[in-house]
């Protein structure tokens, strides 16, 4: 299957955001759920191996656009690797909170998850990423992550992990028992690192902060990387 959905706002006489564009194909459905709020709904199963999806966001100077979805995204196994392209783009003085619910790797999978993410000027981020270890009695399946993110061109963050190889997964030196990892990253940036159990807050050499968990399960996961988040960037950690 080859699939892609774009949001794209504007900024509207008055100072609101608007939408200017919302395109969808299944499995990715995007739909208005508030002013400046789009959640992803599936309408199909997937992905499944093989799949190619794409996801563009184009966030207009000083508007705001929130991004979750409203259930878990079930990676599973087929014909081939799946692979989900993140596209954004975020203005000057333009905020972007992106925060799906969690990516399940269903035993079998091969799945790749990228992120390119473009800021300009003093525009604001919050940028979650959930990923849990299979369905519940099952191995995790493989899934290969890269996020990069860069302000005015120049690199903020390049960061890749793997999930789902038997050599790392095994190491008490990289997941150890956990069975769910996540990370956010945010444009504001802590004056010191953080540490709690399961979590770390680190600030990054460029104006930016890393929030990185490990838990047993997706509810537990979620609370660090809040902790976090509150921790490292209250304002846009706040409800939305």
């Amino acid at each position: 299957m080859r699939a892609s959905a774009a949001v794209a706002t504007a900024l509207a006489p008055d100072g609101r955001t608007t939408l200017s564009r919302l395109a969808s194909a299944p499995p990715l459905t995007l739909r208005q759920t508030g002013p400046h709020t789009v959640h992803l709904i599936s309408t199909a199963a997937g992905p499944l191996g093989g799949d190619r999806l794409a996801l563009d966001l184009d966030v207009a100077p000083r508007t705001t656009l929130n991004l979750g979805s409203v259930a878990a995204t079930l990676v599973l196994p087929g014909e081939g690797t799946s692979e989900l392209l993140v596209t954004a783009r975020v203005g000057a003085g333009a905020t972007l909170r992106f925060a799906p619910e969690p990516t399940v790797l269903a035993a079998g999978c091969d799945h790749r998850l990228l992120v390119r993410l473009t800021l300009e000027g003093d525009a604001a981020v919050l940028w979650r990423e959930e990923i849990v270890f299979g369905r519940h009695g099952e191995p995790s399946g493989r899934c290969h992550a890269r996020f990069d993110a860069t302000r005015d061109g120049v690199p903020l963050l390049r960061q890749e992990f793997t999930v789902g190889d038997p050599e790392l997964d095994a190491s008490s030196a990289v997941y150890g028992a956990a069975r769910c990892v996540g990370t956010t990253f945010v444009t504001a940036q802590v004056k010191e690192a953080a540490v709690a159990e399961g979590v770390a807050v680190l600030p990054l050499a460029a104006p930016g902060t890393l929030v990185s968990a490990l838990a047993a399960d997706a509810v537990q996961l979620r609370a660090r990387l809040e902790w976090g988040e509150r921790t490292a960037a209250p304002l846009l950690a706040a409800p939305w």
